[in-house]
């Protein structure tokens, strides 16, 4: 039986998550009656409300409604959160994003993608070649897709794309019957403990696919012989041994070209008008789960020239001959290198300025070596203060952690104010925002002084 069907009035706390609002389109879309609490105004939760879905913004039990079939609540809330507390204490259905998610794909033929960076690209890359292909899915995304504006849709074929999230171990309520993984780095060591227990996590991962079902994992993987599966391929952005590649890579116009070899087959002549060159291996895994699916080489094709990307991810904000400003989610160190590597490849000989807030004082600890690394690839560096998210301060873990290590003479830590002011001052040509936090609330504004001094 489908536990769904008994769902016809549904709460979210924390309904403004990215995660959390795809499953509240979700319930929207089947009819339920859905309402939330979140603590900040967004776009996303405006447009949630827009969308005839009430949300409040103050923890307070009397605003809740009671006559609900279940409670969601995302990992992030607070676990003495009042109204998490109230709808425990009084034996309601309350569950976790990743229960839900578990519930909706028990009864499908399910794409799940994973992985500690490119997920949500690759997520929305696939998604996109389904839809537009007219193959037809189900999507539920970490990201707002640029071409519809949206992180969540339905269709009639009764298939789901879904990002796999690690955090919390999420992903592991989930049973594919096509796998994606990009990469299992440390990240999220205030869940796993070490590195090895992330890997651990994903090699699980690999094991819940279906019997018959397909692996796609980036080439090279620490573990790839515990990564097993009926049909294993690999993909990669130019390796020569992985199972499908790019090649004869050119750039146009911000834009590239390139062909994809695979194990028995060939797509030349691909146009993707997405930045960066790790978003060419991002889209490599998405074909080949397109040809896993067999779906027609030209409308493959023509799905990833009408790709815009996804918001958020390598995002032209501005892009004229006196500016150009990116905005991206990267919070990862190796993220971090996948941008910085991506827009030097695109604007080769110009002075690059990267914006960078840290995301979680432990991924700052853990982490402080790596994004020094990292960050020494751009030529000028401000770093914000961390974005604490759902944790406390730590004793000495501030963004000067990270400054410290970098070799870049280049480099500071400014408020969000200063950096504004340094902005207006210097009028810098390749800007790049990086983050996790809400960092997102300042490209628009720093895009306005930009513009100002045209």
């Amino acid at each position: 039986m489908n536990k769904l069907n008994n769902i016809q009035n549904i709460y979210f706390i924390g309904i403004g998550g990215i995660g959390m609002s795809a499953l509240a389109r979700y319930f929207k879309h089947k009819g339920a009656i859905v309402s939330g609490y979140d603590k900040t105004i967004t776009p996303l939760t405006q447009e949630l409300e827009q969308s005839g879905i009430a949300i409040h913004y103050e923890e307070r039990v009397d605003l809740i409604p009671r006559e609900v079939d279940a409670v969601v609540y995302t990992p992030a809330i607070p676990k003495d959160h009042a109204e998490l507390v109230f709808y425990q204490q009084h034996n309601y259905t309350v569950m976790k994003r990743s229960d839900v998610l578990q519930w909706i794909t028990e009864h499908s033929f399910n794409i799940c993608i994973g992985g500690t960076h490119g997920k949500t690209t690759i997520t929305t890359m696939t998604a996109h070649l389904l839809r537009h292909s007219g193959y037809g899915c189900n999507a539920f995304l970490g990201g707002i897709a640029a071409n519809y504006g949206t992180n969540f849709w339905s269709s009639d074929n009764n298939v789901v794309v879904v990002e796999a999230d690690e955090y919390d171990r999420s992903f592991l309520k989930l049973v594919p019957d096509v796998a994606v993984i990009t990469a299992m780095d440390p990240d999220h060591l205030d869940i796993y403990g070490t590195p090895e227990e992330v890997e651990n996590a994903f090699v699980q991962f690999s094991q819940k696919i279906k019997p018959g079902g397909c692996l796609i994992s980036k080439y090279g993987l620490k573990r790839e012989a515990e990564l097993k599966a009926a049909h294993h391929f690999t993909y990669s952005f130019n390796n020569e041994q992985a199972s499908s590649k790019a090649v004869n890579i050119k750039v146009e116009n911000g834009s590239y070209r390139f062909d994809i070899v695979g194990r028995d087959w060939t797509l030349r002549d691909m146009l993707l008008h997405m930045g960066g060159l790790h978003n060419i291996e991002n889209c490599v895994a998405a074909v080949t789960v397109a040809k896993y699916l067999r779906i027609e080489d030209d409308k493959i094709k023509a799905a990833v020239a009408d790709f815009k990307g996804v918001k958020r991810r390598f995002e032209y904000v501005l892009k004229n001959d006196d500016h150009v400003l990116i905005d991206d989610y990267a919070h990862h160190p190796e993220e971090l290198r996948a941008l910085i590597t991506g827009v030097r490849s695109l604007f080769t000989n110009e002075k690059i300025i990267v914006v960078f807030q840290p995301h979680l004082f432990s991924r700052t600890k853990d982490l402080c070596d790596e994004f020094a690394e990292s960050l020494d690839l751009a030529d000028e560096i401000v770093l914000l203060p961390i974005y604490p998210a759902r944790e406390l301060p730590m004793e000495g873990v501030t963004s000067e952690l990270i400054l410290q290590k970098m070799k870049l003479e280049q480099k500071q830590v400014l408020s969000k104010a200063a950096m504004q002011q340094w902005m207006k001052d210097r009028q810098p040509r390749i800007v790049v925002m990086a983050g996790a936090g809400d960092i997102d609330a300042l490209v628009l504004p720093v895009k306005a002084l930009l513009e100002q001094q045209r």
